[in-house]
C-alpha cells in the first residue's frame, strides 16, 4: 500500500498497556488512559500541531523550500570562494556537488547509469562517518579506518572494496580540479594500498568462470523459446548479455556471408572505442526468424516471450472451452507488472536462473556463456583470436575471460619434464 502522507496520525490502542497512543514524526507517544479525557485532549494537540507542520510544508517559503535553496546556493564555485577566503568547506558540502556532477556525466541515453549509484554507495558510507568534517582533514588513516568498517558492518569484499575506494579518491581528485581542495590531500590518500589477498579480514569472492555446455543444455530445455535463443546466439558469438538483449535487425550489417553486429550501446562506447560482433551460419540460422519486424524493433521480445507461452498452454490445454476461463477473459485492464520492450540484463539472467532453481541445475548467468566462448576460441584459435572476438583491446583483459588450456601444460610436462 502506498504511504498517504495526508492523513492525520491516528488515535490508537496498545493493548498490553491499554494505554492510547499515537505515531508522529516517527515517534510512538502514550497520550494516557485509553478513551479518557486527558488522553484525547493531547490527541487533539497533536493533531493541531500536525496540521501546523503540513501548513508549513506546503507554503512556497516553508522549511523545504529554504532547504532547497540552501543546497542549491552550494555550488563548486561557492566552495571555491570558501577555500580563497581561508574557510573549509565540509565534506557533506563536497559530497552534494559531486553527486550533481556524478548524476550528469554518467547518463546515456538520457537515464543515469549504474556507475552513478555505486558512487552513490560508497560516498553514503563517507558521509555518515565524516561527513561534518573538513575536506582537508580527510586522509590515508580515516580511509583505512573507513574500508574496516566497509569489512565490518557492510561485510563488502575485498575485490568490491578494492573498486569502491578509488571512488572516493575520484571524488577528491575531482574537487582538486575544481580548486576545492588542496592536491596534496588526493596525493596523501593514493598512498593507501589496496587490500591483498589473503592479508585482510575481508571476505573474498570466485570469480566468474566459464560454464559447462552440458549444464547450458539441460536448462535451454526448461527456459521459454526467446531465451533459449538467446543463449545459443550469446554462446556462439561471445557477446555480452546486454548486446544481445538490445539487438535490433537494423544493426545487421547482412551484406555479406559473415553478418556483422555493430551495437548502438557498447561498455567501451564513452571511451571512443567501437564494437563489432561477427555472425556466422548457425547465429544467422537462429537470428532469422527475429528479423522479421521494423528495423528498430527489439528481436528478443519479452511481450512476443510472453504470447508464445499463452499459445503454447492454449495448445496444451485440457479443459473443455465451455468451462473454464477461455483466453483473454480474465485479463487485467491496468496490470501492475508490465512487459517492457526488450529483456534487462537483470531480466535475461533472473529467467535463467529461476529455472535452475526449479530443476536444481547447478546455477549460472549469461556473463559466464561469453567465458565460455572466450575460452573455446582461445583453444582452437589462440589469444589474439579470443581478444579480438570479445572486443578488449588489451590482451591482459582477454585473460580474465578465456581461461588457460591445461590439456596443453599437462603435453608440454608430458614430453619436457
Amino acid at each position: 500500500m502506498p504511504r498517504l502522507f495526508h492523513r492525520p496520525p491516528k488515535y490508537r490502542l496498545h493493548k498490553s498497556t491499554n494505554q492510547a497512543i499515537v505515531s508522529f514524526n516517527g515517534q510512538k507517544i502514550h497520550l494516557g488512559p485509553y478513551g479518557s479525557a486527558r488522553s484525547h485532549q493531547k490527541y487533539q494537540d497533536i493533531l493541531k500541531q500536525w496540521q501546523s507542520e503540513r501548513h508549513q510544508q506546503e507554503k512556497p517559503g516553508g522549511q523545504e523550500s529554504r532547504q532547497q535553496a540552501l543546497a542549491d546556493a552550494i555550488t563548486p564555485s561557492s566552495l571555491r570562494q570558501k577555500r580563497l577566503h581561508g574557510l573549509t568547506a565540509t565534506i557533506d558540502e563536497l559530497v552534494l556537488v559531486y553527486r550533481r556532477h556524478t548524476y550528469e556525466y554518467y547518463r546515456k541515453n538520457g537515464e543515469v547509469t549504474r556507475e552513478a549509484k555505486i558512487i552513490d554507495e560508497v560516498i553514503r558510507v563517507l558521509r555518515k562517518k565524516h561527513g561534518k568534517e573538513p575536506i582537508e582533514e580527510f586522509g590515508p588513516t580515516a580511509l583505512s579506518e573507513l574500508r574496516e568498517q566497509m569489512i565490518d558492518d557492510l561485510d563488502w569484499s575485498r575485490q568490491y572494496i578494492n573498486k569502491q575506494v578509488p571512488r572516493i579518491v575520484g571524488m577528491f581528485k575531482w574537487a582538486v580540479g575544481k580548486e576545492i581542495c588542496s592536491p596534496t590531500v588526493v596525493m596523501a590518500l593514493k598512498q593507501l594500498p589496496g587490500l591483498k589477498k589473503g592479508r585482510s579480514r575481508a571476505r573474498e569472492t570466485a570469480g566468474v568462470t566459464f560454464v559447462e555446455d552440458a549444464i547450458v543444455e539441460a536448462t535451454l530445455p526448461h527456459v521459454p523459446e526467446v531465451i533459449a535463443d538467446m543463449v545459443r546466439l550469446q554462446r556462439l558469438t561471445g557477446a555480452r548479455p546486454g548486446e544481445i538483449c538490445t539487438l535490433r535487425p537494423g544493426d545487421i550489417d547482412r551484406s555479406g556471408k559473415v553478418w556483422l553486429y555493430i551495437p548502438r550501446e557498447h561498455k567501451t562506447e564513452h571511451h571512443d572505442k567501437s564494437r563489432m560482433i561477427a555472425m556466422g551460419p548457425q547465429a544467422q540460422a537462429i537470428l532469422l526468424p527475429y528479423l522479421v519486424r521494423h528495423e528498430e524493433s527489439y528481436c528478443f521480445s519479452p511481450v512476443e516471450s510472453e504470447e508464445r507461452r499463452r499459445r503454447k498452454a492454449q495448445e496444451n490445454r485440457k479443459t473443455p472451452l465451455s468451462c473454464g476461463n477461455r483466453r483473454g477473459t480474465n485479463r487485467v485492464a491496468n496490470p501492475k507488472r508490465k512487459f517492457s520492450d526488450c529483456y534487462s540484463v537483470a531480466s535475461y539472467r533472473h529467467a535463467i536462473q529461476r529455472v535452475c532453481k526449479k530443476q536444481e541445475i547447478e546455477k549460472w548467468s549469461p556473463n559466464q556463456l561469453r567465458h565460455s566462448a572466450a575460452t573455446q576460441i582461445r583453444k582452437k584459435f589462440g589469444l589474439e583470436a579470443a581478444q579480438v572476438v570479445c572486443g578488449h583491446q588489451s590482451a591482459d583483459v582477454t585473460q580474465v575471460y578465456a581461461e588457460r588450456d591445461m590439456e596443453l601444460a599437462l603435453r608440454v610436462a608430458q614430453e619436457v619434464g
